[in-house]
């Protein structure tokens, strides 16, 4: 039977209408998160070992490219200008500060910052609507847990869903097998390393999946997403406990705990009481699945943390780094040690030559920032990451925003996250800095689309 003139444009209007929600929904913002992803996931191959530099340095080059590319000054973000200041300090630390490591190095330093950085820019010549940015959440939720589900076929089928070991952690002196951990049963196993080549790496994504899957189960209508959201909670706490980081452990219970105080003020008692009982359950249950599988020597490491003292548990894992920063490197350096001394690109880019601007050591960020920028790096950029998180703050407490205020909620709770990491890690020198700087900045944009129709399409 033939179809009618008016059913065929009926179909073809319901087609557009689809591709132009689809088109107001995914855009740059979700191309580039998707990039990021992919390209993490090629690393793992050996065949694309030697072309390692380049695909870190394309990782990093998509948000200097979308910096260029992408037309208009953007909205005016909490956090902008003092973005500003910070590369301004960088600028100065090159031309001014006689322990440059070198030229290349120096300058490959300020544009690896400036793309971490750059988000707060190029997200905010865009148009984000909530769906989109309920996408960009869903978009880290699902690579993170998908790399939780990873780490745990890593500790059930022990060298089958098992990525290549980073090189760095081969040539060290013990060659990665102290930080194989031994089951209940016996077999000794990597921590679980997820979609990374560094064991104890779905640690990280077992954060993601845990309070990104508590979001969605609590935000999320329909049963069989509230479902899914659940079971990545489990997943993600499941991969946090056999990496046996205690610091991410310890991290994710703020994080929650962030979370439902914010859910309190803003009104939503059932559902902060309902998270409260739920994480309860869900951590003991956890707990013990995790022990049963893990072993004694999981359950001695977690039980560490309500055994010791925490300030000394602290101290004795990370917090001597930090003592060393304040105490011996300040007075050292306060106004920087020169670019390009530290971290991946003085390997590639840096000069051993000269004994005054060898490579230095950097375990946690506020180490990084003080080789970096010397003091005034570090009060620039907490004052950048302070007002970024005061704006989605101040979302989070408007009345009549209805979802996005939800979404507030979880990326302050995220943010709280990230920047306890600071003290355990250089985030802001990677992705995950990166990352950071795309999520506050969209939820940022997004409350102020609402009131904007002609703008850059996403």
């Amino acid at each position: 039977m033939a179809t009618s003139p008016n059913t065929q444009n009926s179909n073809q209007e319901q087609r557009l209408r689809a591709i132009q929600v689809i088109t107001k929904t995914f855009g740059w913002l979700h191309i580039f998160l998707v990039l990021q992803f992919s390209l993490q996931i090629l690393l793992l191959f050996p065949q694309f070992g030697v072309l390692r530099p380049l695909m870190r340095i394309a990782a990093f080059g998509m948000s200097l490219f979308l910096l260029v590319w992408l037309p208009g000054p953007g909205q005016k973000l909490p956090g902008k200008a003092t973005a500003i200041g910070i590369m301004m300090i960088l600028l100065m630390q090159f031309f001014f500060n006689p322990s440059l490591n070198s030229v290349p190095a120096g300058l490959a330093q300020c544009a690896l910052y400036l793309a971490i950085i750059a988000p707060l820019f190029w997200v905010s010549r865009l148009s984000i609507s909530v769906s989109a940015l309920k996408w960009l959440i869903y978009i880290l939720w699902g690579f993170h847990t998908l790399s939780s589900i990873f780490g745990l076929l890593q500790i059930y089928f022990p060298g089958q869903y098992q990525p290549f070991l980073s090189t760095a952690i081969q040539n060290q002196g013990w060659g990665g097998e102290n930080l194989k951990i031994v089951l209940a049963n016996g077999s000794s196993v990597f921590r679980p390393m997820g979609l990374t080549d560094v064991p104890g790496g779905a640690a990280r994504s077992g954060f993601y999946a845990l309070l990104f899957g508590t979001g969605i189960a609590l935000q999320e209508r329909h049963h069989i997403f509230k479902t899914i959201g659940a079971l990545s909670v489990a997943i993600g706490l499941f991969s946090i406990y056999m990496s046996q980081i205690r610091s991410t452990l310890v991290n994710s219970i703020i994080c929650l705990i962030i979370l439902f105080f914010i859910l309190y003020r803003q009104g939503k008692i059932l559902q902060a009481s309902t998270m409260a009982g739920g994480m309860i359950a869900m951590f003991i249950a956890v707990f013990s699945w995790a022990v049963a599988v893990g072993g004694q020597q999981t359950l001695n490491r977690i039980m560490s943390l309500t055994s010791d003292d925490p300030s000394q548990v602290f101290q004795q894992n990370r917090g001597h780094f930090l003592t060393t920063t304040i105490q011996d490197l300040l007075p050292q350096y306060p106004l920087g040690a020169g670019l390009g001394r530290w971290g991946p690109l003085n390997g590639y880019f840096g000069d051993s030559s000269n004994p005054l601007t060898q490579a230095l050591w950097v375990e946690i960020q506020w180490t990084g920032w003080l080789f970096d920028g010397g003091l005034p790096l570090i009060i620039a950029y907490v004052l950048a990451i302070g007002f970024t998180v005061h704006g989605v703050w101040k979302i989070s407490m408007m009345p009549g925003q209805g979802e996005l205020r939800f979404w507030a909620a979880l990326i302050i709770a995220y943010d709280a996250g990230a920047f306890a990491v600071l003290f355990n890690y250089p985030l802001f020198i990677g992705q995950g800095g990166m990352e950071f700087w795309v999520l506050n900045a969209a939820i940022l944009v997004a409350i102020g689309s609402k009131s904007i129709t002609k703008k850059t399409s996403i």
